[in-house]
């Protein structure tokens, strides 16, 4: 099966929309929270873990997974999917994030990025070109183009500088790709600058690839500015084609970004605040190490279904916190993973029913309530 995106419904009072993503490892109802699977692992989950809470797709991490344990090696036993026994759909980010966040460490040229290994200070060089050759050998079902992810704070100079080489990459990674069964997003910087947005837009579009992702946000400018780009910026990419949102976010900002025209989502969120043990609830969250659980009997969210809620109390969780068990990052991060596939199944749901505007004016009611 190849590569298929199918626009099956759009809101009536929102830019929201329901779709259906074809890929040859099965198919992804959008809108879609994908959990992380950074170095071939969802931490704390086996993969049929990760199925049965209803995950359709996982990321994985070119970056990572080309310095431990190689691509080669990944390619040699079948490609990412058996390697990890995960049959499902995998989308693979280029690493452009992974580089970033590397500072000091890496040095951005036209030809690619050099760097030193966060692991053992070895160098290497990522072109647009190997990262085509990495995610190939990965086996990914999407493929992510190379990017500079624009930083927050950037001047108008620098972030049309950082457009203009993620453009001229986005080229590179098209004119390199070899398999046409492994789909191939473009991606939009510009920064906070919608100017900058609505040229990446164009070219990226004028490029044509299999779907689009906004990079560079969530890095650290304010949430209103973010929200901002996104409600300017997600309407210009083409209907026809899947709009990913890379690396957000909390609950509230997948609601509002669903509302402006997203249709895929990623972040840690679930697995790094498990392993902190920060529970989200339809109640607010729950910070487990509290000593108001000591003694409480209740499951951590009353209308939860995951395997956690099911059998286990606060009180039995925070003892797993405190003595840190490894079964309590387990069971946290089974009950937040589900929890972010039942937020997007409600989130279809509403777009189903025509009531998408309301669900969401109910869910940003519930968080004020909560924080007030």
């Amino acid at each position: 099966m190849k590569f298929h995106f199918q626009l099956i419904k759009k809101d009536g009072m929102s830019n929201a929309r329901l779709g259906r993503i074809s890929t040859p490892h099965g198919e992804v109802k959008t809108p879609i929270f994908m959990p992380v699977g950074t170095q071939g692992t969802v931490k704390g989950l086996l993969p049929e873990t990760v199925r049965d809470l209803g995950a359709e797709i996982i990321l994985g991490n070119t970056y990572h997974l080309y310095l431990r344990p190689g691509h080669d090696l990944i390619q040699n036993f079948g490609g990412l999917h058996r390697f990890m026994n995960w049959h499902k759909p995998i989308l693979t980010d280029s690493g452009g994030f992974q580089v970033y966040s590397l500072g000091a460490l890496r040095k951005i040229s036209e030809q690619g990025v050099a760097f030193q290994s966060h692991i053992d200070g070895s160098r290497h060089f990522i072109s647009p070109e190997f990262a085509i050759e990495i995610q190939e050998a990965l086996g990914a079902d999407i493929m992510m183009c190379f990017d500079e992810c624009t930083p927050y704070p950037a001047d108008f100079d620098y972030a049309k500088k950082s457009l203009d080489l993620t453009n001229q990459w986005a080229r590179r990674c098209r004119a390199a790709r070899t398999n046409t069964r492994q789909a191939l997003f473009g991606i939009v910087q510009g920064g906070i600058y919608h100017e900058l947005r609505r040229k990446g837009v164009d070219e990226i579009t004028s490029i044509g690839f299999d779907g689009y992702a906004l990079g560079g946000l969530s890095v650290g400018e304010p949430k209103d500015l973010m929200l901002e780009v996104v409600e300017a910026t997600a309407p210009l990419l083409p209907s026809e084609q899947p709009r990913y949102l890379m690396g957000v976010g909390t609950p509230e900002d997948i609601v509002d970004c669903v509302y402006h025209g997203i249709d895929m989502f990623d972040c840690v969120l679930p697995t790094r605040n498990g392993r902190n043990g920060m529970l989200f609830t339809n109640s607010g969250k729950v910070v487990i190490k509290h000593a108001r659980y000591r003694n409480d009997e209740s499951p951590v969210d009353t209308t939860c279904d995951c395997y956690t809620c099911r059998n286990y109390s606060r009180a039995y969780l925070r003892h797993l916190f405190i003595a840190k068990e490894i079964l309590g990052v387990i069971l946290n991060t089974i009950h937040n993973v589900r929890y972010f596939v039942r937020l997007m199944e409600q989130i279809k749901d509403a777009l189903h029913s025509n009531d998408y505007a309301a669900f969401r004016r109910r869910f940003k009611q519930q968080a004020s309530d909560i924080t007030t």
